[in-house]
């Protein structure tokens, strides 16, 4: 749905987050990496659901979605390709993870250019260090780290706004909006 259809079915506040989203070839790989998790318990991030999050808004009110939208549009950065490397664990959110063991600048460059546009939209930007990955699974136990021996190659030539709506079944993420890196 073009965003400006999207925005004015828009009737009420929407949880809201701006993403990298894999290709069918991508999430494949990442489903595979799921596999070899030593876990084999807790809540498996559904396939389709699968993604790097760029920019965490949570709940976005009606009358700031326009903004929210504008912002991205506004957003100039280049295509690149992000390597995951490796497979790893935190244990406070006890979270199963995969990603990059060197970030490229110019996904640094992209976080930073869509928080400098959201900001005049009334959005925080964020206070840890910006550390990509992808969760493939959820409330689990300690794992061994690892560098995968073969990476997941991604080439990123767009990001995506995704409304979350948890509860019920899964996907839990709906894709709203592309916009292309050139």
């Amino acid at each position: 749905m073009p965003w400006n259809n999207w925005a004015r079915s828009v009737s009420g506040n929407k949880r809201l987050f701006f993403a990298l989203w894999p290709d069918p070839e991508v999430r494949s790989r990442l489903v595979d990496l799921q596999t070899r998790l030593p876990q084999i318990q807790g809540n498996w991030v559904h396939p389709m659901d699968l993604h790097v999050t760029l920019q965490f808004l949570g709940v976005v009110p009606a009358n700031r979605q326009h903004c929210v939208l504008d912002a991205a549009s506004a957003v100039q950065a280049l295509p690149f390709v992000l390597e995951i490397t490796r497979l790893d664990f935190w244990p406070k959110p006890r979270i199963a993870w995969a990603g990059p063991e060197k970030i490229p600048q110019e996904l640094l460059q992209l976080v930073q250019a869509l928080g400098q546009h959201l900001r005049k939209c009334g959005c925080k930007p964020e206070k840890r260090a910006y550390r990509p990955h992808v969760t493939l699974l959820r409330k689990t136990t300690p794992g061994m780290a690892q560098v995968l021996a073969q990476p997941v190659v991604w080439p990123v030539d767009h990001f995506v706004l995704v409304e979350s709506r948890p509860g019920g079944e899964p996907p839990w993420y709906e894709v709203v909006e592309t916009w292309p890196l050139s």
